[in-house]
């Protein structure tokens, strides 16, 4: 059983018996074919400074493929062709700045990079990586988005979770 499986299940286990639903987030997924195969855009955390994808709540009546979209452009300075299937989903835990913990979902859109500006809202608050995804597995802390990353070979649509 994959680590996703395990914890979609520990998550719905945990709804069944009175625990709050996760507040759903939507994240890109960067990435861009090279000479030596696929990479992804990564970026830092504005608190922790870990590394993460672009991702963000939804406004509006944005769908989540299109919030996905907003956040490349505003965290990454990216914009292209973005899925608007879903790779998968990942939970974390947010730290708010009054201490409280967040349960997040976050869905996961695929976004091939045709474009990266020079400038972008966020660009001093963020540092940005491109790097193959052997090295974003062992980049990102979540092991779930881990583990989205290792199964995404460049084709958003042959993957669904």
């Amino acid at each position: 059983m994959s680590h996703l499986t395990r914890l979609n299940i520990i998550e719905r286990l945990r709804q069944l018996f009175g625990g709050n639903p996760p507040r759903v987030q939507a994240a890109a997924l960067p990435w861009r074919k090279t000479d030596t195969g696929i990479e992804v855009l990564l970026v830092t955390s504005r608190g922790t400074g870990r590394w993460i994808l672009p991702k963000g709540w939804p406004e509006g009546r944005e769908t989540l493929w299109e919030s996905a979209a907003r956040e490349a452009m505003e965290e990454a300075g990216v914009e292209g062709r973005m899925a608007r299937d879903e790779l998968g989903r990942y939970f974390y835990g947010k730290q708010t700045g009054t201490g409280l913990r967040w349960r997040c979902e976050v869905a996961v859109f695929p976004l091939e990079v045709e474009r990266e500006v020079k400038k972008w809202p966020e660009k001093k608050k963020r540092t940005r990586r491109w790097v193959n995804l052997a090295e974003a597995c062992r980049m990102v802390e979540e092991p779930d988005l881990a583990e989205l990353i290792a199964r995404f070979d460049g084709n958003p649509r042959k993957i669904a979770a």
